[in-house]
């Protein structure tokens, strides 16, 4: 079965949104290490990674559908950021965003009746219960840590022990590159 234009259009903007969300996180990450505060780096960094893991994902299954994602600019990321409590109020706004975006197309295959793509975005719906409830409560432990400099080097201790593993472990472009599998 073809992939609708109107779900390959719509999973080809989320592409575009997950490589802006991968600029974005580099962005804060930059902040952060500049900050002397290379877990929290580190934490942003690897959720980087994860985004960028998320856009090929999503690609490679516009692909498989029979469709030719659509790729468009992505625009400059903020990197204004008044200090560790900014950048993770932002991560969370951010990732509410994402999870309109994320319903909407589980809206558009329902309504499409697309069993395969409902079945592939409700992986993205239940990974972002995750992304805002992790980002909440980072939100949550900076506001406790207030300006506790102590407070604030062991959440960076603990933040910098995250590593990326990738979500896709069958994933032929993430896992062999282009062409992997042809």
């Amino acid at each position: 079965m073809v992939i609708s234009e109107k779900m390959a259009k719509a999973l080809s903007e989320q592409v575009n949104a997950e490589l802006y969300s991968a600029y974005l996180y580099l962005s804060m990450s930059a902040y952060a290490e500049d900050a002397g505060l290379n877990g929290i780096a580190n934490w942003l960094y690897v959720q980087s990674q994860e985004e960028m893991a998320h856009s090929i994902h999503m690609y490679q299954y516009i692909l498989d559908r029979g469709a030719i994602p659509a790729l468009a600019a992505i625009d400059a990321p903020d990197t204004d950021f008044s200090g560790i409590d900014d950048i993770f109020k932002r991560v969370l706004a951010h990732e509410e965003i994402v999870t309109a975006r994320i319903n909407a197309i589980a809206t558009l295959a329902m309504q499409e009746n697309d069993h395969a793509g409902y079945q592939f975005i409700m992986w993205y719906v239940n990974e972002q219960v995750e992304e805002e409830s992790d980002a909440g409560d980072i939100v949550s432990r900076v506001e406790l840590i207030g300006e506790d400099k102590g407070k604030l080097l062991n959440l960076d201790t603990e933040l910098g022990a995250r590593v990326f593993v990738n979500p896709f472990p069958g994933d032929k472009k993430l896992n062999g590159g282009a062409g992997a599998g042809l």
